[in-house]
């Protein structure tokens, strides 16, 4: 027991010390700070909310960067619902309503399971589109990004 106690102590005297050491320059912290994407805010102070990003109003579909990637939303999606028993999405682009709305229609692999059994209606692990499909907002990146897409990278 003590040797944990004393590994613990070690752990901690030596954090102490990369703490104070740590170049000026670096993000806040020390205890009561905590640097965010959004800057250094002590955690006592409730800053103002960031201003709302401009979403074009229809941008027509976004091509992918990179194999795989849950398409992009090329609209405002503010007001939707998506919950348990409403989901906005899909009274536009179910299999049922995407022509008539002009929409795209969700893909054939939102009706499987994991397991791959066809379900007569949207399966429940993919009925929250959100969780992978996101507005593409007029937004400053909030890190530096080298992305390149696939294609890019084969010009080289």
């Amino acid at each position: 027991m003590k040797a944990i106690v004393l590994a613990v102590v070690t752990v901690l005297m030596t954090f102490a010390t990369y703490v104070h050491s740590a170049d000026e320059t670096a993000p806040v912290r020390g205890i009561g700070g905590v640097e965010s994407l959004r800057g250094a805010s002590e955690l006592e102070t409730t800053r103002a909310a960031d201003p709302l990003k401009r979403f074009p109003r229809d941008q027509g579909k976004i091509e992918s960067e990179y194999v795989y990637q849950p398409p992009l939303i090329p609209h405002t999606i503010r007001n939707y619902e998506v919950s348990l028993n409403v989901n906005k999405c899909l009274s536009c682009h179910s299999w049922k309503n995407a022509t008539e709305m002009d929409a795209t229609k969700i893909s054939v692999t939102h009706y499987q399971t994991r397991e791959g059994q066809v379900l007569a209606d949207v399966s429940p692990r993919r009925y929250f589109c959100l969780q992978c499909h996101v507005p593409q907002a007029q937004a400053n990146p909030l890190v530096e990004n080298a992305f390149q897409r696939v294609d890019a990278l084969q010009k080289q």
